[in-house]
């Protein structure tokens, strides 16, 4: 069995979202459907609609015959909140024996047929033991073969399956689908949701051939006897394309960025309103939408930056199959020939020396398309396509750049009439993170009302769920690791983290052969004087030797042991590493340098450390309650009331504003997440785990640090992670998906949910932007948030989300707005007046003393030196004056 890589899962998530239903049979599609489509709604004793007004019809009608066989209607034991629709996903065709649906199509066209599989039990069956075979024709083409959807969607952590096939003309007019459970399992059967036949108007190639790479000579017969399946279809340089905005054949399209190797990302843009694209004489309409032409991604406009890299696109494949790869080009800047040519490698072979699209096309804002072919053999065991651009320095343009607007993968079948690759099973790295997430969803603590197994400080398994969008960045990092002697480095323990240079953090060695107060320690004089040195005996006695009964976390560093010492006197929190795990001394070290010289009221404290006989120990202050997050979802804690969270919020935000402000060079957190914020036996929020904070620019001149990217997905900046600049800003963009993460009670990342979900700072800043934030919020809080105090909260989190970090505010104007919004409330709460926006002294809100880190009232409003109420542009931070009125 093949194991499935974390670009991998991303992938074949984004192309099973894309493979949505299509309407038929005279329904309304909300596109040019064509009429003879059929949606088939297997199991299903009636028809029904879907949740986008499609009707699906009946496997009962008589215009679909189903041959005789052991089969039987079935309907699912439950509904995953994650399915899209009831219907087709909520009834289901059981199979025993072999059995074959019959559709009257047309013989002239070819059409595509699309499997939805929602595996669950179905009238008692195991859903573990449904592994079939799916053929087409007379069993010419196999496409499926000892399928199995439940370990198919197992891997790829999501509840449903669909696959799409483009099959060969049925000249009898008759398309056949049989379904056989596999004589490779005993007791195995075979079941489907729904099933879609949809005619297409063209061939996949309307040329019916595709030069072959590597061969100029030699073209691949795509014709009309093929059978292909769809792997990948990508707007590029554009957004997700739904399938009512095809043209007419019900596809989805989405974005390239997951798959772009490295961090040469190229420039993304749209035809501006002088650009009228327009499909040339002989290009079918049905190629690509005209969405897909009027967006494309290019180089960018440095030559030397452009000569010196590719423009690459990295897919996991099957192997031993040959693929036809489609790219779709229409220059939308260009007017003359000659003025952008590139070069086009596929699989690390030129596939075009000069690719000139106006030259193609013959005049600008022209669709065209090309296609080759590549053949992919099992030679290294880790099957790969690859697909890259690079300016044509022999052509001499007059621009050193390249360009694509869309590109399809297709697989063809073998000589054997085979489409089948085998299932999937889930990487090493999500096998870890599903493990981590059963253990511990943090490091240490103990539980409110006398649990004693909640966990606090640390790197939490959160970090390691967090795998949805950006897996396949991730992906693109481990290549260039393999390929370049890279390293990959974790964050919260999982191994994720994407790093361009050496390794940081997998040194088994620890700092010194002695206590830190030794000769030879590393640690600095200051902190080896400020933090106290536990001797392994007194850490053995306050966990009763590492007794397991103990542990209250088990988290990156290693397990985390409840204890006590001075004579069980002083509960703390012991964090032991794990020999094993891939964080080590430099966290190690990190963490007591930093900690042993920042003391605040919103900071966990560090007690001591312990390095003896090759342990690295680390001792903080015992924290009642926990983390944040698991008093937000994932757990059976009392919800936090809304003031609370606020509160919370502004204790954190003052904690991070004190690193960023309270010495002498700014300390950037670099992993703020709500598994990092802490809360005491007073609901005190403390932000904790400094094991990979930086400490900033030490030159005024300076605007940022450059450092290899860390951090945990779902709370990454976008800009420190492309340009490897490290800012205070990114502890501010993080803090924005904590404040969602607040307002809303779901994880920053969901890859359960559909594809524009999963990340939860795009759906929410999507959801504003429409006017539906409070449709997302956390039902515990629906109609106990002032409708102010929401707008002000959000806007905040909105602000901190910027895509650039010059647009994001201070995480000091941050803790201002938050004061702001909290006053909004309790003065609703209480029935008073509200307080003046543009004033928030008048409010007699809690101020934050820049130099001292801690708050006052503030009793007069002052006013801006220029007059204007605003702070950043935006109208969220129109209550912040001049701070030095204050």
């Amino acid at each position: 069995m093949k194991t499935i890589s974390h670009a991998l899962f991303l992938l074949l998530l984004s192309f099973s979202r894309a493979l949505a239903p299509v309407a038929g049979n005279g329904a309304s599609s909300g596109g040019n459907m064509p009429s003879d489509s059929i949606l088939l709604n297997s199991g299903s004793s009636e028809d029904a609609t879907d949740a986008d007004g499609r009707r699906w019809a009946s496997d009962l009608n008589n215009r679909y015959r189903l041959s005789s066989g052991n089969s039987a209607p079935a309907k699912a034991a439950f509904q995953d909140p994650s399915l899209p629709s009831q219907v087709p996903y909520m009834t289901s065709r059981v199979f025993k024996s072999a059995s074959t649906y019959k559709f009257s199509v047309s013989g002239k066209a070819r059409h595509y047929a699309r499997l939805h599989f929602y595996p669950v039990a179905y009238n008692g069956l195991d859903p573990e033991n449904a592994y079939f075979d799916v053929t087409a024709g007379g069993g010419e083409v196999t496409l499926l073969r000892n399928f199995s959807a439940y370990a198919t969607a197992k891997a790829l952590t999501q509840a449903y399956i669909v696959r799409e096939f483009y099959l060969p003309r049925s000249p009898d007019g008759i398309l056949r689908l049989t379904f056989t459970p596999s004589p490779e399992k005993k007791g195995s059967y075979a079941f489907v949701n729904g099933i879609e036949v949809v005619p297409s108007s063209t061939d996949i190639s309307a040329g019916s051939t595709a030069s072959l790479v590597g061969f100029s000579d030699q073209n691949v017969n795509v014709g009309s006897s093929s059978a292909l399946q769809t792997m990948y279809r990508l707007n590029v340089g554009g957004q997700y394309l739904p399938p009512t905005n095809d043209s007419g054949l019900g596809r989805s399209w989405y974005d390239d960025s997951p798959y772009i190797f490295g961090a040469a990302f190229g420039v993304t843009y749209a035809a501006d309103g002088n650009v009228t694209v327009r499909y040339p004489a002989g290009m079918p309409r049905y190629a690509a939408p005209l969405d897909v032409y009027t967006t494309a991604r290019s180089m960018g406009p440095d030559p030397q930056v452009n000569m010196n890299t590719n423009l690459t696109w990295v897919f996991q494949v099957d192997a031993n199959f040959m693929y036809v790869v489609r790219l779709h080009f229409c220059e939308l800047q260009m007017t003359k020939i000659n003025q952008r040519v590139f070069t086009i490698y596929v699989n690390n072979q030129t596939a075009e020396a000069a690719a000139d699209v106006i030259g193609w096309a013959s005049s600008p804002a022209a669709p065209v398309f090309k296609d080759y072919a590549v053949y992919v053999a099992d030679e290294a065991g880790d099957e790969e396509l690859w697909v890259a651009l690079h300016p044509s320095a022999a052509s001499k343009p007059e621009y050193y750049d390249a360009v694509l607007n869309g590109m399809e993968i297709f697989k063809l079948n073998d000589s054997a009439g085979n489409l089948a690759g085998p299932n999937p099973s889930p990487s090493d790295m999500l096998a870890a993170a599903e493990k981590q997430d059963k253990a511990a969803s943090t490091e240490f603590g103990s539980a409110a009302g006398g649990t004693e197994r909640t966990n606090v400080i640390g790197r939490a398994a959160g970090s390691a769920v967090a795998v949805g969008l950006v897996c396949a960045i991730c992906f693109a990092v481990y290549r260039q690791k393999k390929r370049e002697n890279g390293a990959i480095s974790g964050s919260g323990g999982s191994g994720w983290l994407p790093l361009y240079g050496g390794s940081t953090g997998n040194s088994r060695s620890t700092i010194s052969g002695q206590s830190y107060c030794g000769a030879s320690s590393h640690l600095s004089s200051v902190a080896a004087g400020l933090c106290r040195h536990f001797s392994i005996a007194e850490i053995k006695l306050a966990t009763k030797n590492f007794d397991e009964s103990l542990v209250i976390g088990v988290g990156g560093f290693g397990k985390v042991y409840r204890g006590g010492v001075d004579g069980g006197t002083t509960k703390v929190a012991i964090k032991r590493s794990n020999p094993s795990s891939e964080q080590g001394v430099h966290e190690f070290q990190t963490e007591i340098e930093m900690l042993s010289k920042l003391r605040h009221r919103h900071l966990v404290s560090l007690i001591g450390y312990c390095e003896e006989n090759g342990e690295m120990i680390l001792v903080y202050d015992y924290m009642a309650y926990g983390t944040l997050r698991e008093h937000l979802y994932k757990s059976n804690k009392p919800s936090l009331a809304w003031k609370q969270r606020l509160e919370i919020c502004i204790g954190a935000a003052r904690g991070l504003h004190y690193l960023h402000t309270g010495s002498k060079y700014p300390i950037i957190h670099r992993d703020v997440k709500t598994t990092n914020i802490l809360l005491d036996d007073k609901w005190v929020a403390k932000v904790s785990d400094f094991g990979l904070s930086k400490t900033g620019p030490s030159n005024m001149d300076q605007t940022h640090v450059s450092t290899v990217v860390k951090g945990s997905f779902g709370y990454l900046d976008p800009e420190y992670f492309r340009r490897q600049q490290l800012t205070e800003k990114s502890d501010v963009y993080s803090f924005g998906v904590v404040l969602f993460e607040v307002l809303c009670g779901r994880p920053a990342l969901n890859p359960s949910l559909p594809k524009e979900q999963v990340s939860l700072a795009d759906w929410a800043l999507l959801c504003r932007r429409k006017g539906a934030l409070e449709d997302i919020v956390d039902p515990v809080l629906k109609g106990k948030v002032d409708p102010e105090c929401l707008d002000k909260f959000a806007a905040t989190a909105e602000k901190c989300l910027s895509d650039h970090s010059v647009d994001r505010p201070s995480m000091g104007d941050v803790l201002w707005n938050l004061e702001f919004a909290l006053q909004l409330q309790e003065t609703t709460d209480q029935g008073g007046q509200r307080p003046a926006e543009g004033c928030s002294g008048s409010a007699t809100i809690n101020i934050l003393n820049k130099d001292t880190g801690r708050s006052g009232i503030s009793e007069s409003c002052a006013e801006s030196d220029d007059g204007t109420d605003s702070v950043n542009g935006g109208a969220v931070f129109s209550q912040l004056i001049n701070p030095k009125g204050r």
